[in-house]
């Protein structure tokens, strides 16, 4: 094998497959929106604990989606082998929150659209994917179920209680219940009719009720 053999070689020649212009301009556009996706996620988060390192993520998995697409865009040979490449990647890491899923396929397809030079695609799809989840993920509605965690001293306090209750709130259901001598204690899943939580500070008064607590509840944590 000679120098020129080596010079002629399939490596070097995909060296200028893509263009250094190309792969700024797909770079920098691919982290403007992974930035932008990051603001949107980080306005819209409602899980229990934030994670700075999700949000970075979407980020890096942008402008990464955006890298291998660019590659495989160049190279018909190329884009078959990175199938099987990625085939055998397993990822072990739990989502714990259904929107967490919605913001990585986000990413994903807007590093794919970039790549493939769909530039206003990806910037009015973004803006729009954006500004409907900042409005429907932030709306704020009493029709939100509330956990009550009721505690009286008897099962006379418990129905003054919810009768207390029942007539402050759209609905309630008891979700559990727990009773030992001198002690009843229920939880509750009430509807608001209203954005008002005073009612909790009256049911804290009866006579009977040792504690009464309003928690917010989405099905997964409470909080």
């Amino acid at each position: 094998m000679t120098f020129s053999d080596i010079f002629k070689s399939s490596f070097l020649e995909n060296v200028t497959s893509v263009s250094l212009l190309d792969m700024a301009l797909a770079l920098l556009f691919s982290f403007g929106i992974g930035m932008f996706i990051f603001l949107v996620y980080q306005k819209t988060y409602q899980g229990v604990m934030y994670s700075s390192s999700f949000g970075t993520t979407l980020i890096a998995l942008t402008m990464i989606t955006t890298i291998v697409i660019l590659a495989v865009t160049s190279n018909v040979v190329l884009s078959l082998g990175m199938v099987g490449a990625l085939s055998i990647v397993r990822f072990r890491t739990a989502i714990k929150e259904p929107l967490d899923i919605a913001f990585l396929f986000w990413a994903i397809a807007d590093g794919i659209v970039l790549a493939a030079g769909m530039l206003p695609l990806a910037i009015i799809g973004s803006v729009l994917i954006g500004l409907i989840l900042l409005v429907f993920v932030n709306r704020k509605t009493h029709c939100c179920p509330y956990i009550v965690v009721l505690s009286c001293v008897n099962s006379f306090a418990e129905q003054s209680a919810r009768s207390f209750l029942e007539s402050r709130v759209l609905r309630s259901v008891v979700k559990s219940k727990s009773a030992s001598e001198g002690s009843v204690d229920l939880n509750l899943e009430v509807r608001l009719k209203e954005d008002n939580t005073d009612f909790i500070n009256a049911l804290s008064e009866m006579d009977g009720v040792t504690s009464a607590i309003l928690l917010s509840y989405n099905g997964d944590y409470m909080g």
